[in-house]
């Protein structure tokens, strides 16, 4: 007998989420924590039914990219029979956009992330970086993930985000209304939340576009949690 749980962790996607070193950052937290943890560069592992139903927690970093219909199966399948499925970022909430049952499955889907004046853009992924409140939400103060953690700033991609209301929000952000934005009133996204599909837990957290958003304390620690609180 063995009390070693089995993580899988799928990356890849677009290089400016810096997909491998944002999950080797967290690879050995899960290893610490008792897991025996497999790394794949596609989703093509999630084809593989008999492999998945013994996987415990994937943990995954795939921005944009495409799905095949069978690996997306094989991975909503896995989560209905209880495997967990956590990440953050563009890594899980604009993942396979061609993929509607995806977006389904997830239940937030980013949309855009306003940037800066048009005048004050060069062309990098700064433009898009913005001061703004990560806003925690009644249900936040006693849940094993966020529990002890207040509302908290950070200057980076402000996620706007379509969402239904099946999703189980701890924390919100509010887009502001700028001089230059077309939109007339502020917006609020979910920012960290959970989802019940199945028997498995499903954790998404906004924050987290490059590894020093993801070494922020709040939102590793967040992370962190939300990775074990979605294990089987």
């Amino acid at each position: 007998m063995t009390d070693k749980k089995t993580a899988l962790v799928v990356r890849g996607g677009w290089d400016g989420h810096q997909p491998i070193e944002a999950t080797e950052l967290f690879i050995p937290y899960l290893k610490d924590n008792g897991f025996d943890v497999r790394v794949e560069e596609s989703p093509n592992i999630y084809a593989d039914a008999d492999y998945l139903a013994g996987v415990d927690l994937i943990m995954q970093c795939m921005t944009m990219s495409t799905i095949e219909k069978d690996e997306f199966e094989g991975l909503r399948a896995a989560v209905e029979n209880g495997t967990g499925l956590a990440g953050w970022h563009g890594g899980i909430a604009d993942s396979y956009r061609n993929t509607s049952d995806y977006l389904h499955l997830i239940g937030g889907q980013f949309a855009c992330h306003p940037g800066n004046h048009p005048d004050q853009r060069t062309g990098e992924q700064s433009d898009n970086y913005v001061p703004y409140t990560i806003n925690m939400l009644p249900a936040a103060e006693t849940h094993p993930i966020t529990r002890g953690i207040g509302d908290f700033e950070l200057v980076t991609e402000q996620y706007w985000v379509l969402a239904d209301d099946y999703v189980d929000v701890l924390a919100t952000t509010t887009q502001k209304v700028r001089a230059w934005d077309p939109w007339n009133r502020e917006v609020t996204s979910p920012a960290i939340w959970t989802r019940q599909w199945g028997q498995g837990r499903i954790f998404v957290a906004t924050p987290g576009h490059r590894v020093e958003i993801l070494q922020d304390h709040n939102v590793r620690t967040i992370i962190e949690r939300g990775l074990l609180w979605a294990s089987r």
